[in-house]
């Protein structure tokens, strides 16, 4: 058999995979191009699986996204890559297939944080929610409206989750190690706002709760929760939302800078090394990517959100193309949004390490205001309940370095409210399992 000529392998059919190939033919790349997808989908979206497809609005198989450009490309899906050979430039497939590359961009994302089998993760009516596959799944045993639905993680997809089912009118209790959901990500002084929506949803929500087991009934399927203080909770359907590892797996041994946190890269989207010596040929974008960002002092982030997958495979196909004298810095603010209890949450910035809050326009009270993060007097990150008209003008003082609270002059502004974040300190001794993560940043 005559081995397929070489080219660009684009590793990871989602969103930065897709998005970084188009970007790849419009910028004149017209050679071999191949995509690897560890699923058998075409790539689709992924927001709508945790909001429309588990209420039933849209089916699973409607998510596909639209491809943009003619990709003229060869399709490798359902096989996952499981190792890569730098010195050979080959990547090898789960079915045995040995793929060659002249330049190679990583968007292979992040995964699901699975219960552990030993712990139950196994049981029937155990559930991520991460891949259409899981969608349509979880879909598919809510129709069947169970009695009592346990959401483990109060984070983005746990709330998310806790609101669409409550919306099917389905009973949902949620726990959560911190005292208030969303904690981690926006401190326990918003994340109080986010407890009142649930409660005044009708879920009930647990603080300070942290599950160790589940158990099954004689048939396997999930019963109930057996938690740390020797309670349990009785729930015949469980959703795991403990946040998501990136999927470097494949890539150990290659002798790269990955683990679960994500694969290193320079500036420029450049893969780094084991001696951090940017790889002039392996590129990666998207939720695996982690890079320096100058505005938060070149602080390694992977951001695991839509509008960063798209940015940065572009930026990535651009470099990819241009000579090694003309690698420009990927330049973005992380950002993200959620719809949930009929509130529309922006922000843009990190939270990380801010040492105030200031509320500038509307109040918690309402559930109506946009609040601004400081650390040493400088403004880091703004955040929108219902209030996104303003969010651009606190975008760029951010951008800008401004000081914390940027703009403290506009008519319309109230009195100005100003709190500690609190988010929670760090758990070094928590139990895995139980453990809930943000999926921001």
């Amino acid at each position: 058999m005559t081995p397929e000529p070489a080219g660009i392998v684009v590793v990871g059919a989602s969103l930065a995979g897709l998005r970084g190939a188009e970007a790849l033919r419009r910028r004149g790349y017209a050679g071999p191009l191949t995509l690897v997808g560890a699923e058998p989908h075409r790539p689709y979206d992924r927001p709508p699986l945790s909001k429309h497809v588990l209420v039933g609005d849209l089916d699973a198989d409607a998510t596909r996204l639209p491809e943009l450009a003619p990709l003229h490309a060869r399709w490798r899906l359902g096989s996952p890559a499981i190792a890569l050979d730098r010195s050979a430039r080959t990547l090898r497939l789960a079915d045995g297939t040995a793929l060659a590359y002249d330049k190679l961009l990583i968007a292979t994302g992040a995964e699901a944080r699975a219960w552990p089998s030993e712990t139950g993760g196994r049981l029937s009516g155990v559930f991520t929610l991460r891949g259409r596959d899981d969608a349509a799944a979880l879909r598919a045993t809510v129709q069947a409206r169970p009695r009592r639905v346990l959401v483990v993680g109060g984070g983005l997809i746990g709330c998310e989750t806790a609101s669409c089912l409550r919306d099917l009118g389905l009973a949902v209790t949620l726990v959560d190690p911190n005292s208030t959901p969303l904690a981690a990500a926006l401190g326990t002084f918003v994340g109080g706002v986010i407890a009142e929506c649930l409660r005044d949803a009708g879920a009930e929500f647990r603080p300070g709760t942290m599950v160790r087991a589940f158990e099954g009934d004689a048939a396997g399927r999930v019963a109930r929760a057996r938690l740390s203080d020797g309670g349990t909770i009785e729930a015949d359907l469980v959703i795991a939302a403990l946040g998501a590892t990136r999927a470097t797996g494949w890539l150990q041994g290659a002798g790269l800078r990955a683990d679960s946190g994500g694969l290193t890269c320079d500036a420029a989207c450049r893969v780094l090394d084991a001696d951090g010596t940017p790889c002039p040929d392996i590129y990666a974008a998207g939720d695996v990517a982690r890079w320096p960002i100058p505005l938060y002092g070149n602080r390694l982030v992977s951001v695991e959100h839509w509008g960063n997958a798209v940015e940065q495979a572009g930026h990535a196909a651009r470099n990819m193309l241009a000579p090694p004298d003309d690698q420009h810095p990927y330049q973005h603010t992380p950002a993200f949004w959620s719809s949930q209890f009929g509130i529309n949450i922006k922000l843009t910035g990190l939270t990380a390490g801010a040492d105030a809050l200031a509320v500038v326009q509307g109040t918690r009270a309402s559930r109506r205001f946009l609040a601004v993060y400081g650390r040493n007097g400088r403004s880091i990150a703004a955040l929108s309940f219902d209030q996104a008209r303003w969010l651009p003008a606190y975008a760029q003082a951010i951008t800008a370095g401004s000081a914390f609270p940027p703009i403290v002059d506009a008519t319309d502004q109230p009195r100005i409210e100003t709190a500690a974040p609190g988010f929670p300190p760090p758990r070094a001794t928590a139990p895995a399992p139980s453990r809930s993560e943000t999926v921001h940043a």
